[in-house]
């Protein structure tokens, strides 16, 4: 364990009487125990149940999974609790446990545990994650081995074992806690109340309304070596409340600033920025029962050429960038450079659509931002450059709660929305194809693109992995010309820190990883 430091002042409650004193205070120093404020997104502490941000945030510190990722780089998985290998039709996958690991109580971790946690999600039907595990069958092949086998390609599959939902549990204890493979599970309970894993972490207590503490598991024999054995999860929904705790020291990590408020920080904080996995877009109806007007490809490529795109960036802050298509930078098959201002092609486009100068309704939540993207400004900016191309927009903003059913039911002619991953691999974002799940959203059905639908299916069947880049970019490129997606920003991650923090790694699933961060 490394050499820890004690935050003084603060520990004691001596601050405020230094101040009245007429002290100056000296800058805080590092302790073992920290506090993070963060926007909850909490329900549940069982990872097999969890499918929200702040839920795997808590189970990446208390679980491992098979495999996981180095830092920020998600583009390939590294060992996690094992190492593995595949089959040349990417349908066979082969994970050999670590020796000598154990879990929070000191008892080892087999190949039993790994197929009851993997066979748990799979059978709980109504779990959010069940979906991760669709297609994938489990088989014991020894005390330390574990075959994943597929009956098509599915190099995802790797990617799918970081996520925290997959993490692996202590089986025998589960199990004597209510835990089985079928949706008779009753171990949530017991799972909100204390931890089963093998993480550097075990849970000491937690308020889904309110707070999340951690402690050191004092038994973790992984690769981690964590500097703070007590960690708060505080729930600060307001980011510039996030901001003011930072800069009063009343915790040491804020989780959800905006670009403008990191960029207003006071001296001493570390700030860690980077794009988010979230693309910010504009969803253009291709059924012409939804969209009128809408439902053509040029009236689309119109769209996607009369935008400024620099000046929408602006209202997006620190860590973001023009979103270069439908899949973000940090993943693979992402485009190089997205689509610049071309006001001759918009209205070749236009004039090709029929468009008579009817009015548009464009429809967007109004009260859920997005990497502190707020959708009512970058509405109205994308309204003006429209009605300078000649498109007249009506703006529709209601609550999210209100906005959503017509989205995910395709009723929405126009529209801003965003998209972020479940795991991290680039086949989130396949559902944009033709007849796929979000492209339905936008009425476009497989009949109406066909080659979209082939450049898909090659992509998500792909045998290795220079053929899956070339497959992804080819699909991107087909979407970034001629789909009813318009792709504006890909949102920054602003994660900010007390000066003695390091080790912040945004990571698209689980934000970032507690046991990483550092006391320098």
């Amino acid at each position: 364990m490394r050499t820890k430091f004690r935050y003084v002042a603060a520990a004691f409650g001596l601050t405020a009487s230094l101040a009245l004193a007429g002290c100056a205070a000296a800058a805080p120093e590092a302790s073992d125990s920290i506090v993070i404020d963060t926007a909850f997104t909490l329900e549940t502490s069982d990872p097999g149940r969890n499918y929200v941000p702040t839920g795997y945030m808590v189970s990446k510190a208390l679980y491992e999974t098979l495999l996981d990722f180095a830092g920020s780089d998600e583009s390939t998985p590294v060992n996690g609790l094992a190492s593995y290998e595949s089959n040349d039709d990417a349908t066979v996958f082969t994970f050999t446990l670590e020796d000598g690991r154990v879990f929070s109580d000191g008892s080892a971790i087999t190949a039993d545990d790994v197929v009851f946690s993997l066979n748990r999600v799979a059978g709980m039907t109504e779990s959010k994650a069940n979906f991760l595990m669709n297609g994938i069958t489990v088989t014991k092949i020894d005390d330390m081995t574990v075959e994943l086998s597929t009956e098509t390609p599915s190099l995802k599959l790797p990617a799918l074992m970081t996520n925290p939902s997959l993490a692996i549990l202590n089986s025998a204890l589960v199990i004597e806690n209510g835990g089985t493979t079928d949706d008779s599970d009753a171990a949530e309970a017991f799972l909100n109340e204390t931890s089963a894993g093998s993480g550097p972490y075990i849970l000491d207590s937690i308020n889904f309304e309110s707070q999340v503490v951690l402690t050191e598991n004092e038994n973790y024999n992984g690769e981690e070596d964590i500097d703070f054995t007590r960690v708060v999860i505080r729930n600060v929904s307001e980011a510039a409340t996030q901001k003011i705790n930072l800069e009063g020291d009343d915790s040491q990590v804020a989780v959800d600033l905006s670009g403008d408020q990191v960029a207003s920080l006071s001296d001493g904080i570390n700030i860690f920025s980077t794009p988010s996995a979230q693309t910010i877009f504009l969803l253009i109806n291709q059924s012409e029962e939804v969209g009128g007007v809408t439902a053509n490809a040029d009236f689309a490529n119109a769209v996607r050429y009369a935008l400024d795109y620099p000046a929408l960036l602006e209202l997006a802050g620190a860590g973001s960038e023009q979103a270069t298509g439908v899949i973000p930078p940090s993943f693979l098959g992402a485009l190089e450079n997205g689509v610049a201002q071309d006001l001759d092609v918009a209205a070749a486009s236009l004039e090709a659509s029929g468009y008579d100068g009817e009015s548009i309704t464009l429809e967007y939540p109004n009260d859920y931002p997005v990497g502190g993207v707020s959708f009512t400004p970058l509405a109205e900016r994308v309204q003006s450059q429209l009605a300078d191309a000649g498109i007249t927009i009506e703006l529709a903003p209601a609550p999210f709660t209100t906005q959503i059913d017509s989205y995910v039911n395709g009723t929405e002619a126009f529209s801003i929305w965003f998209w972020g991953p479940d795991y991290a691999d680039s086949a989130n974002f396949l559902p944009f194809s033709a007849g796929q799940k979000v492209g339905l959203r936008a009425g476009w059905t497989a009949d109406q693109d066909s080659d979209v639908v082939n450049l898909a299916a090659a992509a998500e069947n792909a045998t290795n992995f220079d053929e899956r880049e070339t497959a992804f970019s080819n699909f991107a490129e087909a979407l970034q010309q001629r789909g009813p997606f318009v792709p504006l920003i890909v949102p920054g991650s602003n994660i900010a820190t007390a000066s003695y923090i390091d080790g912040v790694a945004y990571n698209s699933t689980w934000t970032m990883d507690i046991a990483e961060l550092q006391a320098k």
